[in-house]
């Protein structure tokens, strides 16, 4: 990434053991509202994919969606939306299971694992060049998952999974560790796990019914700040595939480590053939409202979590094109890296004497968990006038 785009998209800087909110500090800016006013609504879906081009898939999407509930007709209602949304979906998973988790994870940064991994992504269907893919890619997708992942029928991982949680997750990462690279790596990565869970009552779910969804909408358009800095009910919340409406609310306890087990199992489902509420096209959610005179919300959940889209398009002027009066996002990475947020938590309580190799794995755990759109940066020490002075 060249140094104008990684200032545009912005960074994270972590301080392990310092206090809220200084443990961690994000450089993200609020680009939406600057870059969209005035422009053509027409052009919105292809400038939020490149202005969120790692996510480009999910907010194109949410444009079209939040522009159509706005003035419905005015642009081509998005098509496909359940299959769009799981086929880009569970590509993100397997991009982020072979490429950052080998990275991240390995104790040993020249071990084997990064180069199987790779050899592993370059055989997978759902991955495959548009010249040589499949119409149904399905099918083979899952016989990838059990030959290249789980060395096992994915039937059988998930129902494990779902009775056993991270207990399962440990028993198949001990059965496979010398046969495949992906339980042998996550057996290595739980050696930097925490045992604090995550808070349950915190799990995003505003996106629930219409009165969860009005109220975020008017908090995001009236609340100064709200889209760098959210909160729900007052208090930060954590948002992922651990958070979706289809899923039990409140269900197994995640560490941090069983975040990475959750990934999979959604990967698996997303996999599985269509079953509203279980499986394939059937297994996320998305929707929109409109929300005043030519103004809409929409909102999807993408492979980070709840993303939400809101779009004001001014009255026309004559024959000129529509335009935006005001275009605004929220984004996974605002609710998991909030200054006081579950992430911020889990690195504040760090102990800072500990050996920085050690300090650092743990941090590269909760990224690889967590997820974040930007790069992060390990500080050992606050930068001057930074200290905190206890009482």
């Amino acid at each position: 990434m060249s140094t104008a785009l990684s200032h545009l998209a912005g960074s994270l800087r972590v301080a392990p053991g310092a206090p809220l909110p200084l443990a961690l500090h994000s450089s993200r800016q609020d680009w939406a509202p600057r870059l969209t006013r005035g422009q053509a609504v027409s052009a919105l879906p292809g400038l939020m994919a490149s202005l969120f081009n790692l996510c480009s898939h999910a907010h194109r999407l949410c444009a079209q969606l939040a522009i159509e509930a706005a003035v419905p007709g005015l642009l081509p209602a998005p098509s496909q939306v359940a299959q769009r949304l799981r086929t880009e979906t569970a590509q993100e998973h397997i991009r982020r299971i072979g490429l950052d988790w080998p990275r991240l994870l390995a104790a040993d940064a020249h071990g084997p694992w990064a180069a199987q991994a790779q050899a592993a992504l370059m055989t997978c269907p759902l991955l495959a060049p548009a010249a040589t893919a499949v119409a149904d890619p399905w099918p083979a997708t899952l016989a990838w998952l059990e030959d290249q992942l789980l060395q096992m029928p994915t039937t059988t991982w998930l129902r494990a999974w779902q009775a056993c949680g991270t207990d399962w997750l440990l028993d198949w990462c001990h059965r496979h560790r010398h046969s495949g690279w992906l339980p042998a790596l996550l057996r290595a990565a739980r050696e930097a796990n925490t045992a604090v869970p995550l808070n349950p009552a915190s799990a995003l779910r505003a996106h629930a019914d219409l009165v969860g969804q009005r109220g975020l909408s008017a908090a995001l358009a009236l609340t100064s700040g709200f889209a760098l800095h959210p909160l729900w009910h007052g208090a930060p919340a954590h948002t992922g595939h651990w958070t979706r409406l289809n899923d039990l609310p409140g269900g197994l306890p995640f560490t941090p480590w069983a975040l990475l087990g959750s990934r999979i199992a959604e990967l698996i489902r997303l996999c599985k053939p269509d079953v509203p509420g279980q499986g394939g096209a059937g297994w996320l959610c998305f929707g929109s409202l409109n929300t005043g005179e030519r103004q809409g919300m929409a909102w999807v959940e993408m492979a980070r979590g709840l993303l939400v889209h809101q779009v004001e398009i001014d009255a026309p002027v004559g024959d000129a094109p529509a335009r935006v009066a005001a275009y605004r996002v929220l984004a996974p990475t605002e609710w998991n890296f909030h200054p006081q947020g579950v992430v911020a938590q889990h690195i504040a309580a760090l102990d800072a004497g500990q050996p920085a190799e050690d300090t650092e794995r743990r941090v590269r755990l909760l990224m690889a968990a967590f997820d974040p759109c930007v790069p992060f940066d390990v500080m050992h020490a606050l930068p001057a006038g930074q200290e905190v002075h206890h009482a």
